[in-house]
């Protein structure tokens, strides 16, 4: 670079990193006239050039003395040689003023582009700082708090996978805020519970969703839990669903639906009372609907109550009254009521957001980012403004009517009849198997043409196939049916499995034939003559961690040589079931008859 044309500030370097910034480095080249400090030449390759008296444009090698007008000094339309003294000096005279106009526009394209860099810079700082500021919002807690040994799916063929996220509301009371807005001020210091928990399940393309909620009275098998907090491990324990986030955080939590569903769990996110409130005024609340009056309040037989207080019809609720509408339960009829409205709720908000183009809008998203950031707990591999800003950049294109939410099904609690359930797992279990296998909760994707099914290899004869048996009917409370799996090795040998064999027991709710993951299409193949011959359906072969052919006869097989024909309705997952659709606006609550006014 040549020097300065700005008096007494030198030679400048070059930007840094200049063509990135967004401006041309050869605006600060010297151009052709020179640059000439106090009007004497830069000696350089532009001096050079005019020496030789070739006028070529902007030579500037006579430019010193006033008087003086060598041959070649003015400017191309004044090249004539020995031109004299008045027209050297008219030649000088024109030349200056160029030089001083182009070192006037030099100055100015020079300042321009300092002011530029320092706005870019500038901003860019501020920017980076207000990221900051962001992520420091974030709490973040561990994935797992040790139990958890799920499988992730593996990729489609186009190497998707889906996404598991665990939503937990807490009811903390451990702030004024959170017991101003809960009340029981006597929790406060207690353990907290997970009153709310969804799964949210979106599909390895990203062309739909579902939403299921377990009710927090639900009685689970909690595993072991490290507690980081109280530096601690609590053991294994048979217990309601809610009690798992004071067992080892919200890790805890993850790892107790894991073990209860075999769905991997990609991460969770946990808000408390006061989140509740200040994210539904950041997204502008969402519209619900009471088919009656209601007033959720305090009563002899139910003491407590969210206090909602609304009329019948369509509101848009927000802030604290958000928060009553959530935790409504006695006014909706129970826990199961209270599920399906706030899948009600949740379907608003995103419907709100998406017709308001909200994920569009920069203004709102730092708002709402803002407020997100100060507001949830979320587990360490979510914790950045970039990763939850890219979630929701994958969310917002799902058709709303690809978007199901409902509560799991359940049963009374043979322990606790009148105040818990327990999975019913007829139901529950071919709903966890749709998630696993990434299947939609709607019946859209049913109209396109299947593809065939791959011809695999034809199974070995029955009399080479060694099959281990094994008795798992000691399930949901019953006890194990004794000689159960030599009454299915007898039914297999009389169909020809002569090298059928007891093996040791162990409980599992339903039957499947188990086949070595390592064994291919071959395996696939001998474990459905085992099935086709017991009249197992299709969807019980599977591929497991076992060193053979493995009949697992579970809860739901009890009596007799051949697998019982299933009434379908009886193990459909969404029969029976709070479904809400995302694209249903006609969605209204019925309010228990002594809760209205």
């Amino acid at each position: 670079m040549g020097r300065n044309s700005v008096r007494g500030e030198g030679p400048h370097g070059r930007v840094e990193r200049a063509g990135e910034l967004g401006w041309d480095e050869s605006l600060y080249e010297d151009d052709a006239s020179g640059s000439a400090a106090g009007g004497r030449g830069s000696g350089g390759p532009q001096d050079a050039a005019a020496s030789d008296g070739s006028g070529t444009s902007g030579g500037a090698t006579g430019s010193g003395d006033a008087g003086r007008g060598d041959a070649g000094s003015g400017d191309a339309g004044s090249a004539a040689a020995g031109s004299g003294d008045t027209a050297a000096g008219s030649g000088h005279r024109r030349g200056g003023s160029r030089r001083r106009e182009k070192k006037r526009k030099h100055r100015i394209l020079k300042w321009t582009a300092i002011t530029l860099a320092v706005l870019i810079f500038g901003t860019a700082g501020a920017g980076y700082l207000y990221y900051q500021h962001l992520n420091a919002n974030i709490r973040k807690g561990d994935r797992s708090a040790g139990g958890s040994d799920a499988k992730k799916a593996a990729p489609n063929a186009q190497g998707q996978t889906p996404l598991n996220i665990l939503l937990i509301g807490s009811d903390s009371r451990n702030s004024d805020e959170n017991v101003a807005l809960g009340g029981a001020k006597k929790d406060r210091g207690g353990d907290p519970h997970a009153d709310v928990q969804m799964l949210l399940h979106v599909s390895a393309d990203r062309k739909n969703a579902s939403v299921v909620s377990i009710p927090r009275d639900t009685r689970v098998d909690v595993p072991e839990c490290k507690d980081t907090e109280k530096n601690k491990v609590n053991p294994p324990t048979n217990a309601i669903i809610n009690e798992a986030l004071g067992r080892g955080g919200a890790g805890c939590v993850l790892d107790t639906w894991e073990k209860l569903t075999g769905i991997y769990i990609d991460h969770w996110m946990m808000v408390d009372f006061a989140g509740v409130v200040a994210i539904s005024d950041a997204v502008g609340g969402a519209d619900v609907c009471v088919k009656q009056n209601i007033d959720d309040h305090p009563t002899r037989a139910q003491p407590g109550g969210s206090h909602l207080h609304l009329t019948a019809g369509t509101h848009n609720v927000k802030g604290e009254q958000a928060l009553q509408w959530l935790r409504t339960r006695h006014a909706f009829g129970s826990d199961i009521g209270r599920s399906q409205a706030q899948h009600m709720y949740m379907n608003s908000v995103i419907r709100n957001l998406k017709d308001q183009d909200a994920f569009t809008d920069t203004g709102r998203l730092m708002d709402i980012a803002e407020t997100a950031t100060k507001s949830l707990k979320v587990s360490a591999e979510l914790g950045t403004v970039k990763k939850l800003f890219d979630l929701g950049m994958e969310l917002k294109d799902i058709p709303m009517d690809r978007i199901n939410m409902l509560t799991m099904p359940r049963l009374p609690d043979p322990k606790d009849p009148d105040a818990h359930v327990i999975p019913d797992k007829a139901k529950a279990d071919p709903l966890w198997a749709m998630l696993r296998d990434d299947k939609p909760l709607d019946s859209k994707d049913d109209a396109k043409p299947a593809a065939p099914p791959a011809k695999g290899p034809a199974a070995a004869s029955p009399g080479s196939l060694a099959v281990n048996v094994v008795n798992g009917t000691g399930t949901d409370g019953r006890v194990a049916v004794k000689g159960r799996a030599t009454e299915v090795v007898n039914a297999l040998k009389a169909k020809g499995f002569t090298k059928a064999a007891t093996g040791s027991s162990a409980p599992a709710p339903t039957s499947e034939v188990d086949y070595p993951k390592g064994a291919g299409a071959q395996g696939k193949s001998d474990a459905e003559s085992v099935a086709t011959a017991l009249g197992l359906p299709a969807s019980a072969v599977k591929a497991a961690d076992v060193k053979g052919l493995t009949l697992v006869v579970g809860g739901d097989w009890r009596t007799g040589a051949s697998y019982p024909k299933q009434d379908p309705k009886a193990t459909d997952p969404l029969k029976d079931t709070e479904t809400v659709n995302g694209a249903d606006k006609g969605a209204c609550m019925e309010v228990y008859a002594p809760y209205r006014f």
